[in-house]
């Protein structure tokens, strides 16, 4: 196969929502579709030993939700499928932005009946910003739930989007009978408890088919007909230059814990979804399907395999072709590197790969050189920018509860940190450890994964601090007065850079007139 042809046929998404829409249940039935897995997990009970195939972290699997992103792949009919299945928990946000510049594409779950929630809001904007082609799936369709006309209405105005359903609902919960595939043309009927990969398909091309009063009642057949009337005349064909673009998202219904709809989502995904896009870099715009290789690091995960200690660096292939054993330019640090065990994953299982291809996600095993964001290529200076750190908004003191594991402490703190999950500040005052976060759960988080991966135990004690501030000024005299007047409130982050804890909107609205050289960023990527 030609390099060309390699890159064409492969499709890297992510799959967003708000917590409990059915997200990773979801994954696991494309996973199922691809062969990649057998049974899916169980991911709500936790009596249950199975969980679900991409929840990996021990954590996830107590807790039943997702706290970091997983990445997985599979081939299905020809095409290399890469599905990146984010948190939804709005505490691990953070982790979720920095995988939306890692993907071409989005499949946005939605539940029936809770329809468009606060972080689907907020994740969306993001995709929008981006232009980023988006799927809409609405789930949980075995459920009664919202009317679909009212869901596509309330999807439109809530996420600023514009929709063209290529499916149809044919009643809801109790009532539900099956879809319409208005993409293929046919009826997808429903049976319930189901665990099979094919629910029954009949064909009717034409939705007047008398055929269709005999497969789901004379009545139903009625109503959809109405409906799909009323959906040809209300929204516009579906044009996949326009969904390429983001400004048109395709909808489509169905069950995934019933594995039903799932096949139709997945069959359209392949025929419309983009393959890798061009990326920009600070310098200029990068091609795909140029020859040269770039990457950058999107996510560091400490631990994949707590038995080895090892650290990864996932790497999103934009360009050219990753060869093993090969010398890339690690652009930050301005030396070479040359990776022996570059790894492609199914969750937690991990096989060394020979070479990769644009749209597929590497993890190379770390010893430290990697930050979020470092870009590879073959000798080229490129940045690929935005993977910033946002300022968090919680802060913790964090002392160590078992003196005699002090350097295990030390060591996990500073390898959890480099995920990027969380914040490392270290005061002026008394060299105190503080961490920031942006959401409470991921102090629970972390607590947990430094007693059962590094056998350290923590406890923590609040901090009142608003925000960071990451400072820079070009008058040095400036800055050292504004260093030892705010000398309390000042402490270095995990790479030495000048951090201004301030307690208040007005302490930092007060610093800015007294202080008016001195700039204040409220996220770590900035010119220095």
């Amino acid at each position: 196969m030609t390099f060309e042809e390699e890159i064409k046929r492969r499709r890297t998404f992510a799959i967003i929502s708000h917590p409990d829409a059915g997200k990773t249940t979801l994954t696991e039935k494309l996973l199922l579709y691809g062969g990649a897995i057998n049974v899916a997990g169980a991911v709500k009970s936790n009596k249950i030993k199975k969980t679900a195939t991409s929840d990996f972290m021990e954590i996830e699997r107590q807790r039943g939700i997702s706290v970091a992103t997983s990445v997985m792949g599979f081939e299905y009919q020809g095409k290399k499928i890469n599905i990146l299945d984010t948190p939804g928990h709005k505490d691990f946000a953070e982790d979720t932005f920095r995988t939306l510049t890692a993907v071409d594409s989005v499949i946005v779950v939605i539940d029936v009946a809770k329809g468009v929630e606060p972080q689907t809001e907020k994740l969306v904007k993001v995709c929008r910003m981006r232009k980023t082609p988006i799927i809409v799936f609405i789930n949980k369709l075995d459920r009664d739930g919202k009317d679909a006309f009212d869901l596509l209405d309330e999807i439109e105005s809530k996420l600023g989007i514009k929709v063209r359903p290529l499916t149809w609902p044919i009643g809801m919960g109790h009532d539900l009978k099956g879809i319409y595939n208005l993409y293929k043309r046919n009826l997808l009927l429903y049976t319930p408890n189901s665990t099979e990969r094919v629910s029954e398909t009949v064909n009717i091309s034409e939705i007047a088919d008398p055929e269709l009063d005999n497969q789901i009642g004379a009545e139903d057949a009625e109503i959809l007909r109405e409906e799909v009337d009323l959906v040809e005349s209300v929204y516009p064909p579906f044009d996949r230059d326009v969904y390429l673009n983001g400004d048109i998202s395709p909808v489509f219904f169905g069950s995934a814990i019933n594995t039903f709809g799932i096949q139709e989502l997945l069959q359209c995904f392949l025929d419309i979804a983009p393959c890798p896009l061009p990326k920009a870099s600070e310098e200029r715009i990068v091609d795909s399907f140029e020859e040269k290789f770039t990457g950058f690091v999107f996510k560091i995960h400490a631990n994949m395999d707590p038995k080895h200690r090892d650290r990864l660096a996932f790497v999103k292939v934009v360009s050219g072709k990753f060869k093993r054993n090969t010398n890339y330019k690690h652009i930050r640090l301005d030396r070479n590197l040359k990776f022996s065990s570059p790894t492609a994953f199914m969750a937690e299982k991990k096989s060394i790969v020979e070479e990769a291809f644009p749209g597929d996600i590497v993890g190379l095993h770390d010893t430290g050189n990697f930050k979020i964001g470092d870009t590879l290529t073959e000798g080229e200076i490129i940045h690929y920018k935005g993977i910033p750190s946002f300022s968090p908004e919680m802060f913790r003191f964090i002392n160590n509860a078992d003196p005699m594991k002090t350097k295990q402490l030390a060591k996990g703190v500073d390898q959890l940190m480099d995920e990027g999950v969380a914040q490392l500040f270290t005061m002026q005052t008394n060299g105190r450890k503080l961490i920031g976060t942006v959401g409470a759960l991921q102090f629970e988080v972390i607590q947990y994964r430094l007693k059962h991966e590094y056998g350290a135990s923590c406890n923590y004690e609040n901090h009142n601090v608003h925000k960071a501030c990451w400072i820079s000024c070009e008058d040095k005299a400036q800055l050292e007065e504004f260093k030892k007047v705010k000398y309390r409130s000042m402490a270095k982050d995990k790479y030495g850079r000048d951090v201004f804890l301030a307690d208040s909107a007005f302490t930092i609205q007060m610093s800015e007139q007294k202080f008016p050289k001195v700039k204040f960023h409220f996220t770590s990527e900035f010119e220095d």
